[in-house]
């Protein structure tokens, strides 16, 4: 049976996140109840006393009755009381095709969800079409002692981390008002230096909900120079997993590569709070880029990183690109595709 818990049935949904063997800060009530590009609920399935658990977001395509599902910004999937391996086949079976039959009857055109690389949710999402590789993402293995760490880094990053430390620059974390709006404005500098899409130039009231939430641990970390920040991150810990959520950097300074510096002493931090792993994320739209790149010079650890993007109504969904004007075949890393146009001349 599916049921849906929408964000006004708060204490349900946090029931289900701490009662899933297995989730993220990105599945928590808190971190959907900020999201602003539709409408989220947890779509929850039950059999006697098992249930698999999707966070998933609602939105109305222009101009049509029909609505299409996507996901927060970040990395969820589907979590379940149990070990998502250990389900029965006939309970992930079921699972599929009551999902399917809801998408159907509600009237979703297509769906477009990203998985977490870190969380182990390959026997069920391997059973619907769509499933999409997107390359890896990076992290750094917490369990390993601090010297280990350190020799698996680049040599230029060690070089670089050596020099922040001569120069006398520190690390602290920010807490105030003040230290958030700090870090705002040096993360929206970096949003316009890179030409990043409005979806991303988040407001305070944004970065102060993650910052203070009581659902799960999230902390702000400062580079200072003397007395200027030059650098920072917004980090979470949850079930040993230290997310590199949010990270900026003054362009002044991008050439001593703080950052590097931050990831370093946060990693430290991670492991005295019993982190297994550090993630960084991947590159820039799933693309093993030079982002990706940088990334990788902290750690060859890397993780198998996949999507689901599924056509439900393939007829609707070819007449929603033939009224836009978009060939089904253009070469571009978009889903769902009749959305592309739109974001493009939205953010131009």
């Amino acid at each position: 049976m599916i049921k849906i818990i929408t964000l006004h049935q708060k204490g349900e949904w946090k029931w289900y996140i701490s009662n899933s063997v297995q989730y993220d800060f990105y599945h928590t009530w808190l971190y959907h109840s900020i999201e602003q590009t539709g409408e989220p609920f947890l779509l929850v399935y039950h059999e006697t006393d098992d249930f698999l658990a999707i966070p998933l977001v609602k939105r109305p395509i222009n101009g049509t009755p029909f609505f299409d599902l996507t996901c927060v910004y970040g990395y969820t999937g589907p979590i379940s009381n149990k070990d998502i391996k250990d389900l029965p086949e006939d309970f992930l079976e079921n699972f599929v095709s009551a999902f399917n039959k809801y998408l159907h009857e509600q009237k979703f055109v297509s769906v477009f969800l990203r998985l977490h690389p870190l969380l182990d949710q390959g026997k069920l999402m391997q059973r619907f079409s769509g499933l999409t590789p997107n390359g890896r993402t990076i992290a750094i293995d917490l369990t390993k002692s601090d010297e280990e760490q350190k020799r698996a880094y680049r040599r230029a990053y060690r070089v670089d981390i050596r020099k922040i430390k001569e120069k006398g620059y520190y690390l602290k974390e920010g807490k105030s008002d003040e230290d958030i709006q700090l870090f705002r404005e040096i993360y929206l500098e970096n949003m316009r230096r890179v030409d990043a899409c409005d979806s991303y130039l988040f407001s305070k009231e944004y970065l102060s909900s993650i910052i203070h939430s009581t659902d799960f641990d999230s902390r702000l970390f400062l580079v200072y120079a003397e007395n200027l920040p030059i650098c920072g991150g917004i980090i979470s810990l949850t079930n040993e997993i230290l997310e590199v959520h949010l990270l900026a950097t003054r362009t002044d300074y991008l050439r001593e590569s703080p950052t590097k510096f931050l990831i370093h002493e946060v990693s430290k931090f991670g492991r005295e709070k019993g982190m297994k792993y550090l993630h960084l994320g991947g590159g820039v739209g799933f693309k093993e880029d030079s982002l990706f790149d940088w990334k990788k010079g902290f750690s060859n650890l890397s993780f198998d990183y996949y999507s689901l993007r599924q056509v439900v109504n393939k007829e609707l969904y070819a007449t929603l690109l033939d009224d836009r004007g978009i060939d089904p075949h253009e070469e571009v890393d978009f889903f769902p595709l009749y959305r592309y146009r739109t974001l493009s001349l939205n953010n131009s």
